[in-house]
């Protein structure tokens, strides 16, 4: 008889060949930030990455068709691409929010003594970025830094799903619909949308203890100066403590940050749009020059 040979997972091997592809795509995305201005050849790519010239042209095709390289085409050297641009404006935007907001949370804990919050949206989702505990001897459970609720649920989640578009929300409650249900009884389509409408009346978002019984939560969202939705900032504390009279105050404390925050949000983004004018008029003076006057390779 034969030996036996060893089955194969070819699963595996698949997903283990992915894995390389895609550590080796990262590795010329390196290679080519170097690059900044001047942007990298071909040649400089395949010393750097090791990789031998087909396999490192492959990737770069793939990384140009996700937009993550551009390659210029006078001189046909590569450049990091524009869809890099944006997820850094986007991740600049989550962690930049949450330094930015550092100090409006602690003036909102101070003065009102209860726990606030910075949130984002995350998908259909908003996470909790931070929690900044309050003096008050009594507190509520609400979120930890890290948590996650379905957009709507919670009154962070509420602010901010009450920016979209009536379209996109009715299509994140129906992707969302069959979660809601399982783990919120507090929550349906009907009642958040409802409590879209008189988000958008008020100005502010509560939750009146829908998560968490006698937990209360006011919020209010965060718009980047693009109009797009940065985030929220919320106050939760015992129902108590969440008096109609109350939540006019809390509401207008939020609205001060919420000032201060966009703000300061409106001053990085006007350093970024110079940024990127400046690489641009730069790519574009480039590109002016004859390839042959630079002594650039073809």
């Amino acid at each position: 008889m034969g030996e036996i040979l060893p089955s194969i997972d070819l699963e595996q091997v698949a997903s283990a060949s992915g894995a390389r592809a895609v550590e080796r795509a990262l590795s010329l995305l390196s290679v080519v930030g170097k690059g900044a201005q001047v942007g990298v050849s071909l040649a400089d790519v395949v010393r750097q990455s090791g990789l031998n010239k087909p396999t490192a042209r492959r990737l770069l095709i793939a990384l140009i068709g996700a937009r993550l390289v551009e390659q210029d085409q006078t001189t046909r050297r590569y450049f990091l691409g524009p869809e890099l641009y944006v997820l850094g404006m986007l991740a600049s935007t989550r962690y930049g929010l949450l330094e930015m907001a550092a100090d409006s949370l602690h003036r909102l804990s101070m003065v009102t003594k209860d726990t606030s919050f910075v949130s984002m949206r995350r998908g259909d989702y908003a996470v909790c970025l931070h929690r900044q505990e309050g003096t008050h001897p009594v507190k509520t459970h609400a979120l930890l830094a890290g948590d996650q609720n379905p957009l709507g649920v919670g009154a962070g989640s509420l602010a901010m799903l009450a920016t979209l578009p009536d379209e996109e929300i009715a299509a994140i409650l129906r992707r969302t619909e069959g979660v809601i249900a399982a783990q919120y009884p507090g929550y349906t389509r009907e009642v958040i949308e409802q409590d879209v409408r008189q988000t958008r009346l008020r100005g502010y978002a509560v939750n009146p203890g829908r998560v968490i019984a006698s937990s209360w939560g006011i919020a209010m969202a965060v718009m980047s100066p693009d109009g797009r939705l940065a985030g929220a900032l919320s106050i939760a504390a015992i129902d108590s403590r969440m008096t109609e009279a109350r939540q006019l105050e809390l509401a207008a404390l939020l609205a001060e940050e919420v000032r201060r925050v966009q703000l300061k949000l409106n001053e990085v983004f006007q350093v970024h749009s110079a940024q990127a004018q400046t690489a641009t008029q730069a790519l574009a003076l480039k590109a002016a020059v004859p390839a042959s006057a630079r002594g650039e390779q073809q």
